[in-house]
């Protein structure tokens, strides 16, 4: 190898590596300022010059959002607590819902072609902006009399997972093998029966990144969370957070608490499903 060629590789390395330690600047810095918010005297936080690192790391903000006790903060912790439950409801419940049809519907698309325009219009729909629905919906949901309630966010939320799902699991169904299929055809397996033990075992991984993705972006939602909840029985975790840095919380430091407590869920699924995600997000791109 050349001495040209060997600086060349060196100078890609030293970019590549600066590139992901900027990356892991900017998207681990704002965390760690919310963590070091979120255990901060009320004091440090107001104080100039601003103090990086606490002289004393107070944790009793997790505390009182946890438990519940009885005191000043006890609405804070009653509302966090209940607009956790709904968030937890909302997005599992949209999460299953929107697996559980997209895997016949994927399946039926992916084997059958006549019926890709059908998924080219759910398509469609995910691209529209949220609010072209709001009207419709919002009658729709006043009409049935089930606004501000859970079972309506999972059905909104079903509308902006199911087209995603679909069409991830599709193009991961797309790769399996049809040969596999056709040998649990002749031993007399159904559709039923092969894509319960022929295609799941075998997108394992798409399924994965399918529900965590679903569950992410559900857990995250807002527009539609703002407009259909209205107080504690239906609304949920980022309505909520939006509510305490609005002004009605005068200790950032807890609202930095609920903060990282809302960001552990989805950090946690992630890290301990981040094999299935890089592999069934991959995984349907070349075909076996």
């Amino acid at each position: 190898m050349s001495v040209d060629s060997r600086r060349r590789k060196l100078v890609q390395a030293v970019w590549i590596y600066t590139a992901v330690a900027v990356l892991l600047v900017v998207t681990l810095a704002p965390l760690f300022w919310l963590f070091i918010m979120s255990v901060s005297p009320a004091k440090e936080l107001t104080t100039v010059p601003l103090h990086w690192i606490p002289d004393q790391w107070d944790f009793s903000r997790y505390t009182r959002l946890l438990s519940n006790a009885a005191g000043i903060d006890s609405s804070v912790s009653a509302e966090f607590l209940a607009t956790l439950r709904n968030s937890v409801v909302a997005a599992g419940g949209a999460t299953v819902v929107a697996m559980v049809t997209a895997i016949p519907a994927a399946y039926a698309i992916s084997r059958y072609h006549g019926r890709m325009p059908l998924l080219y219009g759910m398509i469609g729909t995910y691209m529209m902006p949220p609010v072209t629905y709001v009207l419709p919906l919002y009658i729709a949901f006043s009409v049935m009399g089930i606004l501000n309630n859970v079972g309506a966010l999972v059905a909104v939320y079903c509308t902006m997972l199911l087209p995603f799902t679909t069409w991830l699991l599709k193009s991961n169904f797309d790769a399996v093998p049809r040969e596999i299929e056709e040998a649990a055809r002749i031993d007399g397996a159904g559709t039923l029966a092969i894509i319960w033990n022929v295609v799941i075992p075998l997108a394992k991984p798409a399924l994965g990144a399918a529900a965590l993705l679903a569950f992410l972006s559900a857990w995250d939602e807002f527009f539609y969370a703002l407009i259909f909840t209205s107080d504690l029985r239906a609304k949920t975790l980022p309505v909520a957070i939006a509510d305490f840095a609005a002004g009605r919380i005068t200790d950032y430091g807890l609202v930095s608490a609920v903060g990282v407590l809302a960001a552990l869920p989805p950090t946690i699924f992630a890290v301990l499903f981040q094999r299935s995600l890089v592999s069934g997000l991959s995984a349907g791109s070349v075909k076996g």
